[in-house]
């Protein structure tokens, strides 16, 4: 199962390392990891998404990272209400298709296009999961040149 973890911690040099290799000594991929300054700019957010499928496991995890100096807070909200966004920017060879079409297909899913440099355009998304693959096999039709996704964020509703 997939969860969705976030922990606050002290923005300091090492500390993203500190973590991941807390993942990844128990044998954790990290499936999405974003990370940013809060409105403390002495506070970061980290938004992991990783699969346990133990619970056990899981809550070693968290466990294991309140440990850490720099954590200051760690919470699941898999369990919870909470919404969640990614950034998708996806470069394609529009050659096939006509302007007219692709703001058409990217109106459909609230992206937009950014850009038309000679038979590439560069597409902008924002969404859930579920709403950037839609997109992405919408586009299916096309040659992605491109494809850059940022790590979901999530925020409790």
């Amino acid at each position: 199962m997939k969860h969705t973890i976030f922990a606050l911690v002290e923005n300091r040099p090492g500390v993203l390392a500190r973590i991941s290799g807390l993942f990844s000594a128990r044998a954790f991929n990290i499936d999405s990891l974003a990370v940013g300054e809060t409105h403390d700019p002495t506070i970061s957010r980290m938004t992991i998404i990783v699969d346990a499928k133990d619970e056990r496991i899981l809550e070693q995890i968290k466990k294991q990272l309140h440990k850490l100096i720099d954590v200051i807070s760690v919470e699941d909200l898999t369990k919870k209400g909470f919404f969640e966004r990614e950034l998708v920017l996806i470069k394609v060879d529009s050659s096939s298709c006509s302007k007219q079409k692709l703001h058409k297909l990217t109106d459909k899913f609230s992206a937009k296009v950014l850009s038309y440099e000679g038979k590439k355009a560069v597409i902008e998304a924002v969404g859930d999961k579920d709403e950037i693959s839609a997109l992405l096999a919408a586009l299916g039709g096309m040659k992605i040149c491109e494809l850059v996704r940022t790590g979901r964020v999530a925020i409790a509703k």
